[in-house]
């Protein structure tokens, strides 16, 4: 079967199939005791083999971090299957490991080209997987497989009538460099893609022309909320109300905090005297993260480590229909990886 993706949230959902099932997903509670990807998480960690594929939960400076480049194919179907959060009737939820990328070229190591296997592992049989919605390559968090070709398209409907209605779905944490200048609020941006050196970056664009949008220029839009702060940092629940690659990193930025791990849109942010501003989008080029010394200090990293340190948005809720059109929505949860965690933990914040 054909399965077609397309952008959901700043992530990916398949678009053509309905969900008749029930679903439970474990409460946060149950999640923070996991602290890890899935609820054989801890078990494949401490396998021999395991600190070829994540990062030992030691003295690492990133526990947990997957290791994409050093994964045979069978070595990703086992971490895939560590991180099953749940499996209830049709419907298997992962918590994808920060790194690896959903879809890809032909050849690639990715997501979808391991789920034929992915439901043999999880004795499925000849019932095809199918990806409904997923967090971006550098995203870790919840992905919402099925194994009934009737899933999306009443998803499809949900996520969409909510998108029109701006009412979120899905819930991403970020710690992000720097405090918000304000508690809570939405951030309006124009934004479009462009190759700079054969890579693709999202930049904003200023009162965009009716021009601008029909070549691909979007208004996109996010709410954030601040739940907690500390050592000039912050941690930040994000909501994004519309659909774009990196719509929340770069909304942040924007917000002249960038999310912790961002080594691509980050270096747009500039210091003098203690004041951040903005730097041309289209004149900076992507660099690795500088930290100063008193959060590097906060965070027991090295310069150099920091340079390496992964992406801090993570893919938290995902809220689905209810079984009857009269049911309220069901949330799904995935629990923060052990990095986030740590990060949280040498910061001070603390998850409300």
């Amino acid at each position: 079967m054909r399965t077609d993706l397309a952008p959901e949230m700043g992530g990916y959902s398949v678009l053509d199939h309905v969900w008749r099932g029930r679903w439970w997903a474990p409460g946060l509670r149950a999640a923070r005791a996991v602290a890890g990807f899935g609820k054989e998480a801890r078990r494949q960690l401490q396998s021999p083999d395991s600190s070829k594929r994540l990062g030992s939960l030691g003295n690492q400076p990133f526990p947990g971090l997957l290791q994409p480049e050093n994964l045979s194919r069978g070595e990703l179907i086992d971490v895939l299957r560590a991180s099953v959060v749940d499996q209830k009737g049709p419907l298997v939820t992962l918590n994808k490991p920060q790194g690896l990328p959903v879809t890809g070229k032909p050849g690639e190591l990715t997501l979808f080209s391991v789920l034929p296997e992915l439901s043999q592992s999880l004795g499925l049989g000849e019932r095809e997987l199918h990806v409904v919605q997923a967090s971006e390559k550098d995203t870790s968090g919840l992905v919402l497989l099925s194994s009934c070709p009737q899933t999306a398209s009443r998803l499809q409907k949900f996520f969409a009538h909510s998108r029109r209605s701006q009412r979120p779905t899905v819930t991403y944490w970020a710690v992000t460099d720097g405090i918000p200048a304000t508690s809570e609020g939405k951030i309006p941006a124009a934004l479009k893609l462009e190759h700079f050196d054969g890579v693709g970056l999202v930049v904003p664009v200023k009162s965009p022309s009716r021009k601008d949008i029909l070549e691909g220029v979007k208004r996109t839009l996010s709410h954030f909320r601040v739940v907690a702060t500390g050592s000039g940092c912050a941690l930040v629940q994000l909501q994004p109300l519309t659909v774009f690659p990196n719509q929340l990193q770069v909304h942040m930025v924007l917000q002249l905090c960038p999310v912790l791990g961002d080594h691509k849109y980050s270096a747009r942010v500039g210091t003098v005297l203690g004041q951040r501003f903005l730097l041309p989008a289209e004149s900076t080029k992507s660099q690795r993260q500088v930290l100063d010394e008193a959060l590097l200090r906060r965070l027991c990293l090295t310069p150099s480590q920091a340079a390496q340190m992964p992406l801090h948005l993570h893919l938290h809720c995902l809220q689905i229909p209810g079984t009857r059109p009269t049911d309220a929505p069901i949330e799904l949860l995935a629990p923060l990886p052990s990095y986030f965690s740590r990060t949280l933990q040498h910061l001070g914040l603390r998850q409300q």
